[in-house]
């Protein structure tokens, strides 16, 4: 079964020292329980990383307490940094760590990827939990699929982000079909090209879920997460508005769209 759920992404500005009273974990939680949501992945979260055993617990309890399950996610493939992101992982409940290749300082190549991940990967099973590599436009996704086929464990697969890749000039379509047998985690976010005033270029941003140049219809068939229980978890590109109370207001108004479009499937 795919569960619908929400990442921190969902919730970016307003997490953010950009909001007069920007909100704790704890009342994201809470406020994505009130929308009904039973998943809640906590992704590049900065101050995550500087909790300990009892911050995370309480973390934990928070969403026991509302009945619902937290995903994990996070950058970076150094060993160390995954191994104490797997035990984070294991005081949170998640069954997975959403990561990323590259980190400032660490541009690991194929061949120092596949050893790394190779390496951790029987920890990781020992504990159940999959590693998730998105899909972004600092490596090209055939890199990212030759590490995973190397490694060939199915633990180890792709967290499918088509808007990430049109930066490298990879075609969401195209990029969906490659990691089609290997998704284990969906972001959910529409995106969309418009002008900059004067028509001196574009601007590369956000839209609304099913307003954009997202195929949603597209990508669902071809990564069945329903039938091969992908969750599917909302993000916003959100621009800044000009004041937080309209940023704050339209990044809501996206979630709840992007909420009621996902249950209309």
């Amino acid at each position: 079964m795919s569960t619908i759920g929400l990442s921190t992404y969902a919730f970016f500005w307003q997490l953010s020292d950009r909001v007069p009273a920007p909100l704790t974990l704890h009342q994201v939680l809470e406020r994505t329980a009130g929308l009904g949501v039973q998943l809640f992945q906590i992704c590049d979260y900065a101050p995550l990383e500087a909790m300990g055993g009892r911050e995370l617990q309480a973390v934990r309890d928070t969403a026991d307490s509302l009945g619902f399950s937290l995903e994990l996610g996070t950058k970076g493939i150094r060993r160390e940094h995954l191994l104490r992101f797997l035990d984070t992982a294991g005081i949170l409940g998640s069954p997975l760590v959403r990561t990323m290749f590259k980190v400032p300082g660490h541009s690991p190549t194929v061949d120092e990827a596949a050893q790394i991940l190779a390496g951790v990967l029987p920890a990781f099973e020992a504990a159940g939990v999959k590693i998730a590599v998105e899909t972004y436009e600092q490596v090209p996704t055939a890199d990212v699929l030759e590490v995973i086929r190397r490694v060939d464990n199915p633990l180890l697969g792709i967290c499918s982000d088509p808007a990430n890749t049109v930066a490298a000039l990879e075609m969401p379509r195209e990029v969906i079909d490659a990691v089609a047998p290997y998704v284990l985690n969906m972001h959910i976010k529409d995106f969309a090209f418009s002008r900059r005033e004067g028509w001196v270029g574009f601007t590369y941003a956000g839209a609304p879920l099913g307003e954009g140049l997202l195929d949603y219809d597209y990508m669902v068939r071809k990564l069945q997460p329903k039938e091969r229980n992908i969750n599917q978890i909302i993000e916003h590109w959100l621009p800044w508005q000009g004041s937080a109370e309209e940023t704050i207001r339209l990044e809501n108004q996206w979630t709840r769209q992007s909420l009621d479009f996902l249950r209309s499937k």
